[in-house]
């Protein structure tokens, strides 16, 4: 796909969480819940005209803030070797954001819905999509693992994003499959941060390897 399609979806996502908002909009309390403690319980309340504001907005914010960041980079980071990946990313960004707002609008009408659980599992599965592309990721300053080791040699950055994908997507799935087992919250929370950890780890530890057999490279 080229760029324009991927803002294209972009903005078809937003418009979409926006139909669906104004469709319910006239059966939706004027109070709505809007935020939830990890034990699913409503622990702060908004007027319903910022259903068409807060998260929609943000939606937007992100396309936008994705749209500048390329202008931003400086030379020899430039996403333009992996900017299907990149754009692909907001893309995903973006949908999940949808999804929130769809899990908060339906919250709206039910107090059936675990609203901790389902962003909790929407955000373990964020992981596993974004991880299934980390390893097309590029040395840039704003996506990926950026740790002083990968930034500093573009040998290290490939080598640490290529296990990045691989558990990326592992603690995701895993966390994912935690989240419908109802395992206690901070369980699959725990399986998907170790998604990132690892490979910062390993990027310290292969970046020492290289230096010893002065191998680095710029």
């Amino acid at each position: 796909m080229n760029t324009r399609t991927y803002y294209l979806i972009a903005a078809a996502l937003i418009a979409g969480v926006l139909l669906a908002t104004a469709v319910a909009y006239p059966h939706v309390p004027d109070r709505v819940p809007m935020h939830w403690d990890i034990h699913g319980d409503v622990d702060s309340w908004g007027a319903k005209s910022t259903l068409f504001t807060f998260d929609p907005g943000v939606m937007a914010g992100v396309m936008v803030l994705f749209a500048v960041l390329p202008w931003l980079s400086p030379k020899r980071f430039e996403i333009d070797s992996f900017r299907s990946t990149y754009l692909y990313m907001m893309v995903v960004f973006v949908a999940m954001l949808g999804y929130i707002h769809c899990v908060v609008l339906t919250a709206a009408f039910t107090s059936r819905i675990d609203v901790s659980r389902a962003v909790e599992g929407g955000v373990c599965l964020l992981i596993a999509l974004l991880g299934n592309v980390m390893g097309k990721v590029r040395r840039n300053f704003y996506i990926g693992i950026r740790t002083p080791w990968t930034i500093a040699s573009e040998r290290v950055w490939n080598k640490t994003h290529r296990l990045a994908a691989k558990t990326s997507f592992a603690a995701g799935l895993m966390g994912l499959l935690l989240v419908f087992l109802h395992a206690p919250f901070w369980v699959p929370i725990a399986c998907v941060l170790g998604g990132p950890i690892i490979p910062a780890i390993y990027s310290l530890v292969f970046y020492k390897q290289l230096e010893h057999r002065g191998e680095l490279n710029a």
